[in-house]
């Protein structure tokens, strides 16, 4: 029998964009702007404190899910847009830890796109796998955006290389 993996379809970079722009408060950017540019799971970004962020190396250290000894044992560094930095220092100089849980960040991530217009159902795993699509959009090279995310199998992330067809033709015509 097979097995199959249930992707749900990343954003668009207009859609996300869209996202983006539709963020009224210093929260919502802060939830939202994370989530579409590090990939962080829920659970890792609801985890953070000042003390995940190493400043100089511009990059979030997170225990993400897994390993050998149960959950939260699989360290791995995540790198840090400039205006996901700029966020995250201004919010922790005030703040000790995550101001909400994972439900909460859900309704958020919804309402946003709600906001934005989106017809698709956005949560922040769709943001996860938007990030991954897009890193390699990029040229990121996909043993990369294995380590950013946390994957043990390169399988696992190639899911991500799996393209609609409107982003192929994004792409072609972008690039052609």
């Amino acid at each position: 029998m097979a097995t199959y993996q249930y992707v749900r379809e990343p954003l668009r970079a207009e859609e996300a964009d869209r996202l983006s722009h539709a963020c009224d408060s210093a929260e919502e950017k802060l939830l939202i702007w994370t989530l579409l540019d590090t990939g962080l799971r829920v659970s890792e970004l609801c985890s953070l404190t000042p003390q995940h962020i190493l400043w100089q190396q511009k990059s979030l250290r997170v225990s993400g899910k897994g390993g050998p000894y149960g959950t939260h044992s699989k360290k791995r560094v995540v790198p840090m847009s400039k205006r996901v930095q700029t966020l995250l220092e201004h919010y922790f100089a005030i703040h000790k830890k995550w101001f909400v849980g994972a439900r909460q960040v859900q309704k958020i991530v919804k309402k946003v796109a709600n906001k934005a217009k989106l017809t698709q159902e956005v949560t922040p795993h769709v943001l996860r796998h938007t990030f991954a699509t897009s890193a390699l959009q990029k040229g990121i090279s996909l043993a990369a955006v294995q380590k950013i995310l946390g994957h043990d199998r390169l399988t696992t992330t190639a899911i991500y290389l799996n393209l609609t067809d409107g982003h192929i033709v994004e792409e072609f015509e972008k690039k052609w």
